[in-house]
């Protein structure tokens, strides 16, 4: 089964992000809703998605200046979508210019809508490349973990979910929910014992191929990549 699509709505007009939020959610997608950009800028710092649909007008902090911040402050190469009622060549210069990779103006066809977020998927998909930490990388097309100078090792499906989200993470810990809630995309529900299972058999993998644990339990909170030189 193909992994959902995870989409961060942020809209102030409830009942356009319902009505977004009923037709995608009765398709392929796992989907975060957020009213206003500071909300949503907390949401984009703990969770990882695979396209923004992002309101230009918006309480608190303003779509143009979220864009602005996702591809500044956190370094965010994730697909923007914003939606706005300013048709202007020069609104959209100015969401281009932000970072937007789309601009969709309302009133919109929601079929539409979904044509592009899946278009900017594809297209996200194909870019991915090795994300890289210290000494340790990550290739998200081919799910191999490698160790600069050192051996490298293909990863199973969700070995591949959990190594990925701590890289990204690093050095921060990750807690044993957003864990649990990345491998359900893909398992289905997950719960604390099936977590357990699946890092014990990443730690005895890891152990063989690179020699090292590279998973650091944080007691109580969740798990933490760390560098060979740390164990």
């Amino acid at each position: 089964m193909d992994r959902l699509i995870r989409v961060l709505i942020v809209e102030d007009q409830l009942q356009l992000a319902e009505n977004i939020m009923e037709y995608l959610g009765e398709q392929r997608y796992a989907l975060d809703f957020a009213y206003d950009g500071l909300t949503a800028l907390h949401l984009l710092g703990v969770n990882q998605y695979d396209v923004i649909i992002l309101d230009v007008m918006l309480p608190a902090l303003s779509g143009i200046e979220l864009c602005r911040k996702v591809r500044g402050e956190l370094g965010s190469s994730t697909p923007i979508i914003l939606v706005t009622a300013r048709s202007e060549v020069e609104d959209k210069m100015e969401g281009f210019e932000s970072g937007a990779d789309d601009y969709l103006v309302k009133p919109f066809d929601l079929r539409e809508l979904k044509a592009r977020i899946e278009a900017l998927h594809r297209r996200s998909s194909v870019r991915k490349k090795t994300i890289r930490a210290g000494v340790l990388g990550f290739d998200q097309g081919t799910l191999t973990l490698s160790v600069e100078g050192g051996p490298s090792v293909e990863l199973g499906s969700s070995g591949a979910v959990i190594f990925e989200t701590l890289i990204k993470r690093y050095p921060s810990f990750v807690s044993y929910e957003e864990l649990m809630a990345e491998l359900s995309v893909k398992d289905r529900e997950v719960d604390a014992h099936t977590l357990r299972t699946h890092i014990y058999n990443l730690r005895r993998l890891l152990k063989i191929t690179v020699n090292a644990d590279l998973i650091r339990t944080i007691r109580g909170r969740g798990y933490r990549l760390i560098q060979p030189d740390e164990e």
